[in-house]
């Protein structure tokens, strides 16, 4: 069994380092294996650095940072908004936030002509609105749909003010300088809805007060309805809509009982706070870099390199843990197919975003020049089977 096993993962190796290596422009990010990355780049608040490395056989992690006007008038509010958006069951759900929250959250604060916890709440509700009329319009030709998910992180400065916003596990994490004594402290931002915290049990459990199986712990992880991790999320609409949740979805997904109200939650955490000048840096990532690094860890890398390639610099130092716990080289891993990969590691995105006082001091109506930047991977056409698939429990994150 075992020498069956070696065998199959040799199938998965890479017989060449170059098989999906393309170099795009710089301005677009660059491709190497499963790992796109863009090192450096401007925006409205500083500079900032990007990586996405891939182990699904789709991508199901999603990015974007945007600066530059935040609303659809010329009026503003100015400033940079950046995130994360980690998938599972499928990349459908993420790749819905990525083309639409921004959006929404553009058409927003036109209305309201700035940036509020509102607007971003309001932004929120129309993505988690828009994806369920997505999964309305394909239930009958493509039932899955229901059972395809994802966390939502953002961040948003603007004026001075910082908003992160969040549903699911994905975690943002400042640098902040310690004057007197030079160091640089972690601070996290986020607030992480996952059943593996005792906070988000005690509170599915206090609105599901008749349902003694609302979390259950299976194979030593707690999971809500013992089907998914997360507690929040856009999408998932099995465990949101019980017209949903029956034939001809998987028998896995379905539940014994018809539910009376949602089991998962649109709702994000948000919070806001002036920015400080001794603020350094703000490091936004998918669970997946969290699952190897602590907060510390990654601060102190970031503080203690160079800034350029700041995100590709974490993705590494994880990968090199997963390696690690399989006690196993991080040159082998790294010639182990997307699909197989993800039996060692997750899709991994991180955006580092380095704050200079002086840029994040200035008024939200100072107008600044556009940009866009998307994290990349191989994504393949609809329908099409990649190398080595393996099925992997679909559902969870």
């Amino acid at each position: 069994m075992l020498s069956g096993l070696m065998n199959f993962l040799k199938a998965c190796f890479r017989p060449r380092s170059d098989r999906y290596v393309h170099t795009n422009s710089d301005s677009n990010g660059r491709q190497d294996g499963l790992l796109w990355y863009k090192d450096h780049g401007q925006h409205f608040n500083g500079e900032f650095s990007m990586a996405v490395v891939q182990a699904n056989n789709l991508l199901e992690d999603q990015s974007q940072i945007e600066s530059g006007n935040l609303s659809l008038h010329e009026s503003g509010p100015y400033g940079t908004f950046v995130g994360v958006y980690d998938g599972h069951g499928g990349p459908e759900t993420s790749r819905y936030i990525n083309d639409h929250l921004f959006q929404h959250l553009k058409r927003f604060s036109a209305e309201q002509q700035s940036m509020s916890v509102d607007v971003i709440r309001k932004a929120f509700q129309a993505t988690e609105e828009g994806f369920l009329s997505v999964v309305t319009k394909q239930w009958p030709m493509k039932p899955q749909i229901a059972a395809v998910g994802s966390c939502c992180l953002v961040g948003v400065i603007s004026g001075g003010i910082l908003y992160i916003a969040n549903l699911g596990d994905s975690r943002a994490v400042l640098g902040r300088a310690v004057k007197a004594t030079g160091e640089v402290l972690s601070i996290q931002l986020s607030s992480e809805h996952n059943a593996s915290r005792e906070s988000v049990r005690q509170e599915l459990q206090s609105l599901h007060p008749d349902d003694s199986q609302i979390v259950v712990l299976k194979h030593n992880v707690w999971r809500v309805k013992g089907l998914i991790q997360i507690s929040r999320s856009i999408g998932d609409v099995y465990l949101k809509k019980a017209e949903f949740n029956r034939e001809p979805l998987y028998t896995k997904f379905r539940l014994r009982e018809r539910f009376k109200k949602p089991i998962l939650s649109a709702e994000p955490s948000i919070s806001m706070q002036q920015l400080q000048p001794h603020d350094q840096f703000i490091i936004f990532a998918s669970d997946g870099l969290w699952e190897h690094l602590s907060n510390q860890e990654a601060v102190d890398i970031v503080q203690k390199h160079p800034r350029n390639g700041s995100a590709r610099r974490l993705v590494k130092a994880a990968l090199q843990e997963a390696a690690k716990k399989r006690e196993m080289r991080y040159s082998d891993l790294k010639k182990i197919d997307r699909g197989v990969r993800r039996h060692f590691h997750d899709d991994i995105t991180v955006i580092v975003v380095f704050l200079d006082s002086n840029l994040v001091s200035r008024a939200s109506s100072v107008k600044g020049s556009n940009i866009s930047v998307r994290g990349g991977g191989i994504n393949l056409p609809p329908y099409t089977l990649a190398p080595c698939t393996t099925p992997t429990e679909a559902g969870g994150t």
